[in-house]
């Protein structure tokens, strides 16, 4: 059930049959010359829809916006702190908590590390906060990784490469403008640096020409899964 497209009356009708919601966070980020910027916020997004229509499931409309810390110097991407996206976060989920839900599972397209780390930490302040809730916080590439690394063919595959480029090739073809250039970010260790496209020039780490659309179709299909196995453990998790 997709949140944006019901009425009142069929939200509260959902209720009855679930009361387990899924809020996919994305990024506006590069993701190389040949992806779109929106590429997080599509694969959580696809996920989280296919899942909808497995099994009883509220979709949240998604967290467009992530904090974007290593391509915040490459063009279009639009970063926010993370204590913005804590904020959005928590007040979401307190609004949907209010309205009777009561299990939230918080799906993130980017994996960037401190992106992810807020939404960890977010999501311990609203276990504090709402006692009746349950709350799982996951990263869509990770699962899309661990799933499925006997398809994919680059070591160490991550940003706009192989993995993401076959994701994109298959939910939104359009959208990809050939398969860009094999490359990996070559950060000093522990130094920060102000001008990070210094150090990651074409911002893809892995190798986008071993994308395709079927190796995409899979790896969705098996990251949908997983969400699915998620949805039934909280559902019957007890502490």
């Amino acid at each position: 059930m997709l949140i944006e497209e019901l009425t009142m009356t069929e939200f509260s009708v959902g209720l009855m049959k679930t009361r387990t919601v899924l809020i996919p966070v994305g990024s506006v980020e590069e993701h190389g010359d040949h992806l779109p910027l929106a590429t997080d916020t599509m694969q959580a997004v696809e996920v989280a829809k296919k899942a909808s229509q497995l099994v009883p499931l509220f979709v949240a409309p998604p967290i467009n916006y992530g904090n974007c810390r290593s391509t915040s110097c490459h063009p279009g991407t639009i970063s926010i702190r993370t204590a913005t996206l804590k904020a959005l976060v928590y007040d979401i989920v307190n609004s949907l908590y209010v309205h009777g839900l009561r299990n939230f599972i918080i799906l993130s397209g980017h994996a960037g590390g401190a992106h992810c780390l807020a939404l960890q930490e977010v999501g311990e302040e609203l276990l504090a906060a709402l006692a009746e809730s349950r709350v799982a916080v996951v990263t869509e590439y990770v699962l899309a990784k661990e799933e499925g690394r006997t398809l994919v063919e680059t070591p160490g595959d991550s940003h706009a490469g192989e993995i993401e480029t076959s994701r994109i090739l298959h939910s939104h073809p359009h959208l990809v403008k050939g398969t860009g250039q094999e490359e990996y970010p070559n950060f000093p260790t522990g130094i920060l640096v102000r001008n990070k496209r210094k150090f990651w020039p074409g911002g893809i780490w892995g190798d986008p020409a071993k994308a395709s659309s079927a190796k995409g179709e899979q790896i969705e299909a098996l990251v949908v899964a997983k969400v699915v196995e998620l949805v039934r453990q909280i559902e019957a998790f007890t502490e």
